[in-house]
């Protein structure tokens, strides 16, 4: 305590908030001046399986083996309506011609159409002569914007020698040729921008709402830019640090990582700001210096502050421990962002608050009853009154009126919604995530109807023979999902190894294709031991789309059975060394969970059955998990925090019934703009982060109107003293029963 009035102290001392808001101000603009920004140190193209996954393998083999098979496809659709006209098929011979003599940048080969007779083509024309697909092969290690860049000179040259553009016109126009990129590089280049896109929207419509929201919850300019403007110091802060970090290569950064990590930092931030700008607003009101109101506020708030960083920090660090590379890719960002804005609201905030005193909540500038005795006999106004009459602090009498009621209400809502997680599908398909008018997904689309679906990413069945005269053809053929097999290659630098190339007839990115990897695998393996073959699982490999989706949800489900424990491991913990009570630990860290299981059900209902999706993205429950819980118990913290304090010189009874009226209306409006700012990322046009902003918005509103001030508060009167144990008991006295 005494540390903490000393900090306090200081930074909001004469010299010490002058000192403090010029160091930060120093930091971020040398900062900016001499590191990177993180956005130019992006990599979006960086694995996300390791090299102990089975598919990565079979790449590796199939670039060393299949060089030329280990170039990535950019798969042209052509369709028309009416039908693929021989004028159409002679520019696409001329298209051909042309990259075959000047490739685009980046582009590695494309198949000789304009040596082939024009029936031989017209072969390849779909059933209905509506469509043809021809692919151009591009640089394996080619990034997104490179591709893009590649697929634009192409597109020139489309229009250039058709005389129109194809990619421009409409899907169902009548009498035109219409052409979309899809496959491998088409999907690649618009996810990435998608990303990109949203990160410039994403921050101006985060900072917008969280502009609106204070000024609707404080009617103050001044207050609602306080807060932003400690976020938009931190950000300065951060920004440049995670670029060097990016650059020396300690971490990988993507733009899906910082999107979020804009939500993050200005939901949690504003937050961490306002849980002490509104015990220093409490405090004005009883205190007429501002200077012992301040200290007051940051001696009383910092140990809460610093705790629920210290959660948020720790949990988001367990992303480290994932194996696949988007979730670890998260950590290191999501976590220095907590940390300095944490430091931002234990410093930056004071300081300023200090600088511009009760003037930070004008025009309603918070006094002390004699302050406002004074100021209106000064102005000729009648004396302020209080209505006794008026209704205070209702959820606290309540709590404390009802509380096997409350408990009983809560847990019914809470577990009925968390029932229906039972039923939650999940996908990972990334097509699913697009909106259904991007170019990729039109062309997978046409596809699809006019082709079989499994031309889009065949799957490559890698084997070594062992020297064994072993034809797999009729194996491979003779499996019901599977609708091609293409001829059989062998390897350049071993001959004993062959790849056999095949197409499912069904949606290659579904679930139903990436279960079949298994028994793909056990055919083939099957078929090898009955050559001979010893160990044959050993010998097998399967590459592809597929088989990549397959790897990544086997990956997944083990990223969620490690994180989960060690993320509710770390909170336990620090709960326990922060409240020394292994009973208030215990329930506080299951009604988190229970809110974040009751936000996943109520999020399926509302994906489900309202927005009509089959299912949800399946990296979904991992990132609402460590959000939710380690955010969640950010509220309980705070509430908790003030029972704590004040049963020590007064009964349990009140001291619940105070804490929860004195946290109620600042967590009511942190949660408001903690849920609005993750409800900003369902305006974005990415399914994934539609959803996963959705759920944990939800989750955050559960947790702010039905956790913080209803459930947890209950329980701790139902438990009474026992909830503090093995800490001090509190006496048990005929005041505290009533």
């Amino acid at each position: 305590m005494h540390k903490r009035r000393g900090f306090g102290k200081w930074v909001a001392g004469k010299k010490g908030k002058w000192v403090t808001l010029i160091v930060w101000i120093v930091a971020a603009g040398l900062l900016g001046a001499l590191l990177p920004s993180v956005n130019k140190e992006e990599n979006n193209a960086a694995p996300n399986l390791t090299n102990a996954r089975p598919s990565v393998q079979a790449d590796a083999i199939a670039a060393k083996e299949f060089p030329s098979g280990a170039d990535v496809p950019a798969l042209i659709v052509w369709y028309r309506q009416s039908g693929i006209t021989d004028a159409d098929l002679g520019n696409i011979q001329k298209l051909a011609e042309r990259l075959t003599a000047s490739p685009v940048p980046h582009q590695t080969s494309v198949p000789p159409l304009h040596q082939l007779p024009s029936q031989a083509l017209k072969g390849e024309l779909s059933e209905n002569g509506k469509s043809i697909v021809t692919p151009v092969f591009f640089a394996k290690n080619a990034d997104a914007d490179q591709l893009r860049e590649g697929l634009t000179v192409m597109k020139d040259q489309v229009k250039e020698l058709f005389g129109a553009d194809p990619f421009a016109a409409a899907k169902d126009a009548a009498d035109q040729l219409v052409a979309r990129v899809t496959g491998p590089v088409g999907i690649q280049v618009d996810a990435t921008g998608l990303f990109k896109n949203a990160d410039f929207s994403l921050m101006l419509g985060t900072v917008l709402l969280v502009l609106v929201l204070l000024l609707l919850i404080y009617r103050s300019p001044i207050l609602a830019f306080l807060p932003l403007i400690a976020v938009g110091f931190a950000y300065g802060v951060i920004n440049p640090i995670l670029g060097w970090m990016a650059h020396e290569g300690w971490i990988v950064v993507d733009s899906q990582a910082i999107s979020i990590m804009t939500v993050l930092l200005f939901g949690a931030g504003t937050d961490y700001c306002l849980f002490l700008i509104s015990r220093f607003r409490q405090l004005l009101k009883e205190e007429p210096d501002k200077g012992k109101a301040l200290l007051a506020a940051i001696t009383g708030s910092s140990g809460a502050i610093a705790m629920s960083g210290l959660t948020v920090v720790l949990s988001l660090l367990a992303l480290l421990v994932a194996e696949f590379g988007a979730f670890h890719r998260f950590a290191a960002p999501f976590s220095i962002a907590i940390l300095i804005m944490g430091i931002a609201s234990l410093t930056l905030v004071p300081a300023l608050l200090a600088i511009i005193g009760r003037a930070s909540f004008y025009p309603f500038v918070p006094r002390t009853p004699e302050m406002q005795r004074e100021r209106a006999v000064r102005q000729g106004k009648p004396l302020p009154t209080v209505d006794p009459k008026a209704p205070r602090n209702w959820v606290g009498k309540t709590v404390v009126g009802k509380p096997w009621w409350i408990v009983a209400i809560c847990i019914v809502l809470l577990g009925g919604f968390a029932a229906f997680t039972t039923q939650i599908k999940y996908t990972y398909d990334i097509l699913s995530s697009f909106p259904k008018e991007m170019e990729s997904r039109e062309g997978f689309a046409t596809i699809g109807e006019q082709f079989s679906p499994g031309e889009l990413a065949p799957a490559k069945v890698i084997v070594d023979t062992q020297g064994k005269a072993i034809d797999l053809a009729q194996t491979l053929s003779s499996l019901p999902f599977i609708s091609q097999v293409a001829k059989p290659q062998t390897g350049s630098e071993n001959p004993q190894i062959i790849n056999y190339e095949v197409q499912f007839n069904l949606n290659p990115y579904s679930l139903e294709a990436m279960a079949r990897i298994p028994d793909l695998k056990a055919a083939v393996a099957g078929a090898l031991s009955q050559a001979g073959i010893e160990a044959p699982n050993d010998h097998v490999w399967i590459g592809g789309a597929t088989s990549e989706q397959h790897d990544t949800k086997l990956t997944g489900e083990r990223d969620t059975r490690m994180i989960i424990p060690i993320v509710i491991g770390l909170i336990t913990l620090l709960l326990l060394l922060y409240l020394s009570s292994i009973v208030a630990t215990i329930y506080l860290v299951l009604t988190v969970i229970l809110s974040y299981f009751s936000a996943l059900g109520l999020g399926w209902i509302i994906v489900h059955y309202v927005m009509g999706a089959d299912a949800i993205q399946g990296a979904i429950p991992l990132y609402s998990f460590v959000f939710l819980v380690a955010l969640g118990e950010d509220y309980n913290i705070f509430m908790i925090s003030s029972i704590w304090q004040k049963r020590k010189h007064m009964p349990l009874i009140q001291a619940i019934k105070e804490g929860v009226g004195d946290t109620g209306a600042v967590i009511t409006s942190a949660g408001l703009i903690l849920a609005g700012t993750f409800a900003v990322l369902s305006t974005l046009p990415i399914q994934v982060l539609v959803q996963f902003g959705m759920i944990t918005a939800i989750g955050v509103l559960l947790d702010t109107f039905v956790v913080r001030p209803f459930l947890v508060p209950a329980i701790t009167l139902l438990l009474g003293r026992w909830a503090f144990w093995p800490g001090k008991h509190e006496p048990v006295t005929e005041q505290s029963r009533t």
